[in-house]
């Protein structure tokens, strides 16, 4: 991935949190057909190994398990928030007419190796700390939990799929949030991306580059 100096990401609390608001990657394999992608929720333990490990689970009819191998080198891709910026929110613009469009974003690419994981006790724990995590955020009043279905449907269920971690071996990130802009320009986008409830991005900006109160 092409990352200009001044839009690389390297704070690791903002890779994470990146990795875990948006934890729907895409796993890219170098399979028998070439190049292929699984987009997958994921759940990241950055505590694990060296760099941390991603873990999730396929439907055991997706030929990704069987036609790759333990060590095979892989890359997970995360996107984070992203949005169109206007020539016209930079108010620079207004006076010098020098400005163009450009999009703001940020994107994580994990490069690791993969790990098949076929046997039951990895794949019940991941499903039910994805469950955790999601049902969380879903805000139910009683989150489901694995219980709550009767045990022969969950065993079911839970022999159609196999485990994957991925061994975390490098991380690039990338936060383009307008950077190489002046201040008031800056502020221009975040307050324009706010009117339109971009409030992610306007966020990411103001932690990234705007002055703290």
């Amino acid at each position: 991935m092409y990352i200009p100096r001044h839009f690389e990401e390297t704070r690791p609390e903002e890779i994470h949190r990146i990795i875990a608001a948006h934890p729907f990657g895409a796993l890219v394999v170098n399979g028998p057909a070439g190049l292929d992608a699984t987009h997958i929720p994921f759940e990241f333990n950055p505590d694990a190994g060296a760099h941390g490990v991603l873990q999730a689970h396929v439907a055991r009819a997706n030929p990704l398990w069987t036609q790759s191998k333990d060590g095979d080198a892989v890359m997970v891709m995360f996107q984070g928030g992203d949005a169109y910026v206007s020539p016209n929110w930079y108010p620079s613009k207004h006076e010098f007419h020098r400005q163009v469009p450009t999009w703001n974003y940020q994107i994580v690419h994990v490069h690791g190796r993969l790990r098949i994981r076929d046997d039951e006790k990895f794949l019940r724990g991941v499903v039910a700390k994805l469950t955790r995590t999601h049902e969380a955020r879903a805000a139910e009043p009683k989150p489901w939990k694995m219980g709550d279905s009767e045990r022969d449907y969950i065993d079911r269920l839970i022999a159609a799929i196999v485990g994957i971690e991925v061994e975390v071996e490098r991380i690039d990130a990338v936060s383009k949030l307008s950077q190489n802009k002046e201040e008031r320009d800056r502020l221009g986008v975040v307050a324009a991306l706010r009117v339109r409830g971009l409030e992610e991005t306007a966020a990411a900006m103001e932690a990234a580059v705007l002055p703290k109160p």
